[in-house]
């Protein structure tokens, strides 16, 4: 079989695109190995720093930020409140909404957290330079910008189709 004279040309599973999906998943499994000795997955770690970085939210607000389903969101805060990292208290200001606050054994997981993304981003940034890591970042960011637009017009032309 012939090498393809250019990757555009390429099978879709050897082009660009596919390889920033194949490194994204081969990424969150090595995170999530990571991460299980402390009995989370990244998307509940992600959510521990997150609030650990912020003033206590609700679960609205924090789906909002973090761009969750709100259900995604509530069986992920159901579990960290069970592991007793997080807890959620009602708001001084109007007592009919609840806030999700960090716990003292939330500070200490975060904190085994931090510990272990410096580890596996130490691991993934072996032999690519401060250059090579600023330049994917403008380049990724470019693209999530081009995803954000084809989404937003999907979602548009979705919503269209619906209301006729």
């Amino acid at each position: 079989m012939t090498k393809p004279a250019h990757e555009l040309d390429s099978p879709p599973w050897r082009r660009v695109d596919g390889t920033i999906m194949a490194t994204a998943r081969a990424i969150r499994k090595v995170y999530d190995l990571a991460l299980s000795d402390l009995g989370l997955s990244l998307p509940e770690a992600s959510l521990l720093a997150f609030i650990a970085d912020t003033e206590p939210q609700t679960q609205t607000q924090l789906a909002t930020r973090l761009g969750n389903g709100k259900a995604a969101l509530g069986a992920r805060i159901d579990r960290l409140e069970q592991m007793d990292a997080i807890q959620r208290r009602p708001d001084d200001s109007d007592r009919r909404v609840w806030l999700v606050h960090l716990t003292e054994r939330g500070r200490e997981v975060v904190n085994a957290v931090n510990e272990i993304d410096r580890h596996v981003r130490e691991q993934l940034r072996k032999g690519i330079g401060r250059t090579e890591r600023e330049q994917l970042a403008r380049t990724l960011t470019r693209l999530q910008q081009n995803v954000d637009v084809m989404w937003k017009s999907a979602a548009t032309a979705s919503s269209r189709r619906t209301n006729d």
